[in-house]
């Protein structure tokens, strides 16, 4: 009864050597090929923001450029949107992308060259979408001021 007691321990103790039947099967699967996706583009006039996602909207790869090493007014250029999308689309590729809708917001200076960058790191792009919001009528102007 000991030697029960005994054995018990030592297999849930936290450095246990001898792993579990299971466990030795479940390493690291390779992850399911994406073949089709879509890449959110967000450019303003501060940062520029790529997120590239599969069909259903689930986020596969992503950069920003405070992520790729640009600080200040250097993030806001269309060099660093390149960087950026290059970064995004290399680990979407990876994982098996190949094509993808372009879906961009922002009127910042890296729009155009974020998508140049997508489809020269082996996406092809099937269709580019503005999704900018505008305002119909905006919000209220203030009161007129009186002096």
């Amino acid at each position: 009864m000991s030697e029960e007691i005994k054995n018990e321990a030592a297999a849930a103790a936290p450095g246990a050597a001898a792993p579990a039947e299971g466990e030795a099967a479940q390493k690291k699967r390779p992850g399911k090929s994406i073949p089709a996706g879509i890449a959110f583009i967000r450019s303003t006039f501060n940062n520029t923001q790529v997120s590239i996602a599969d069909a259903r909207g689930g986020v596969i790869s992503w950069s920003s450029a405070g992520k790729a090493g640009f600080k200040g007014s250097r993030k806001s250029t269309a060099f660093a949107a390149t960087m950026v999308a290059q970064d995004a689309a290399r680990v979407a590729v990876a994982k098996g992308m190949h094509e993808c809708e372009v879906r961009m917001q922002g009127a910042g200076a890296g729009r155009e060259s974020a998508v140049r960058a997508i489809q020269a790191a082996g996406i092809r792009v099937t269709q580019i979408t503005d999704t900018t919001p505008v305002p119909h009528n905006g919000c209220r102007a203030r009161k007129r001021r009186r002096v």
